[in-house]
């Protein structure tokens, strides 16, 4: 239970601080906000990921910091942490792959959910 918490309080965090750099004042019509999100988020979960490997935190910070506000911040640093470490893993093929799907499918996912919402719901 105490690992859900963690999760959970992590998650709340994470999502508000997402928001809070949505709220900078920014013009123009490329995300910068996001792909400043999503860079700042791969960049927390690798040095997450590196101290727990190397310096041994604790399981519950580990999901606090990792799963909960990386996760609530953006789900962008978990899929590149684990195609950097499909790659570091010597599986670069599946790395790639992974990557190419990731993109691919979620678009397409996008795409039937508009259409879903303009043709369905």
């Amino acid at each position: 239970m105490a690992g859900f918490m963690c999760v959970g309080l992590g998650g709340a965090l994470g999502a508000m601080l997402r928001y809070a750099i949505s709220l900078i004042p920014f013009k123009g019509s490329f995300p910068v906000l996001t792909l400043l999100t999503n860079i700042l988020g791969a960049l927390a979960i690798g040095i997450i990921a590196g101290a727990a490997a190397g310096k041994g935190l604790p399981q519950n910070a580990v999901l606090f910091l990792k799963t909960g506000v990386c996760g609530g911040f953006t789900t962008f640093s978990t899929f590149s942490l684990e195609a950097y470490t499909l790659m570091e893993q010597g599986h670069i093929k599946m790395s790639l792959l992974y990557i190419v799907l990731s993109v691919v499918c979620c678009l397409a996912g996008v795409t039937a959910g508009m259409y879903a919402a303009e043709h369905i719901v």
